[in-house]
């Protein structure tokens, strides 16, 4: 009875962290960092960091899960990319997204005319990404 309530226990650990593992929404100060991705709610689009084709460079973008791989239809860093897998992305106090480098250099930013007290960043189904006031 003990090895079935600790296997029941386990995969009941499993969903949870499976569940988790697929987010729509960062808050302030929480971070995407290489190899991590941000889903939309219906599964529809994700936005994480990329290497086209054989280059070495990585990039923050956002791609159609539902397309053949390597169908980008966003980038952040198009001019400024990265050269190793050190990337964080994150949002600020103050509703502004951040690229960061391995030297915590800025390699990009959102430029919001407007700062959320409480901001959230959202990936939405369409693709757009959305720095909103937290409900």
């Amino acid at each position: 009875m003990e090895v079935i309530t600790t296997l029941l226990f386990c995969f009941s650990l499993f969903s949870i962290l499976n569940l988790s593992a697929s987010v729509d929404i960062i808050t302030a100060n929480q971070t995407i960092r290489d190899g991590e991705t941000l889903v939309s709610a219906g599964q529809k689009v994700e936005l994480g960091f990329f290497s086209p084709g054989l280059s070495q460079y990585r990039y923050v973008g956002i791609w159609y899960k539902t397309v053949a791989t390597g169908t980008v239809v966003w980038t952040a860093n198009r001019e400024s990319p990265i050269n190793d897998t050190s990337g964080v992305l994150t949002l600020t106090n103050q509703g502004v997204l951040t690229l960061l480098n391995s030297t915590r250099g800025v390699v990009w930013s959102s430029n919001s005319s407007r700062s959320a007290r409480i901001p959230v960043l959202q990936l939405l189904d369409n693709a757009n990404l959305v720095i909103r006031e937290a409900n």
